[in-house]
């Protein structure tokens, strides 16, 4: 560093004015050359360690600030999760509105079918003609046909004519 060089310096004109007849005078003058290069050594001394405390607590702050981004990375990621199965849960009901009713008080609750002879509409416990039976399969057989003009529908919608080259 410059400092030393500036202080071996110093050291070796003290050395050479021990046998001149100024000595005093030139003593004094190196002895002030050395005080001031010993007063510039600590000022930069404290303006590194004043630099290294700055970059102590910027890097404490960006460590924190990563955590806490992690942390709502987190968050978002179980948020995406959570809506993903909404939307899946969601889509296979828009597809299949006849296989499953969700039970409106317990989002998570398991789905149970939709027609079954304690809950559908007009039907009673079959008695000894089997007329609950008879109403319940003939809904079912009107629900199946509806289905398949839906899905001829659906196929129609979606058929690409693509034309051909003459």
């Amino acid at each position: 560093m410059a400092a030393f060089r500036d202080m071996e310096e110093v050291s070796q004109g003290l050395l050479s004015l021990l046998g001149a007849n100024r000595a005093e005078a030139q003593q004094r003058r190196l002895l002030r050359r050395h005080e001031q290069v010993v007063e510039r050594l600590l000022e930069t001394q404290d303006e590194v360690l004043t630099a290294e405390k700055e970059v102590a607590q910027s890097l404490l702050n960006a460590k924190a600030e990563a955590h806490q981004g992690g942390v709502e990375l987190q968050q978002l990621e179980a948020e995406l999760q959570r809506a993903s199965e909404e939307d899946a849960r969601l889509k296979a009901s828009l597809l299949y509105p006849f296989l499953c009713v969700q039970n409106s008080r317990a989002p998570a609750s398991p789905r149970r079918p939709l027609f079954t002879l304690e809950n559908t509409p007009g039907a009673s416990s079959p008695g000894p003609d089997g007329v609950g039976l008879s109403r319940e399969l003939e809904e079912l057989k009107e629900i199946e046909a509806d289905l398949e003009r839906q899905e001829r529908e659906v196929d129609e919608d979606t058929t690409v004519t693509i034309p051909s080259a003459v």
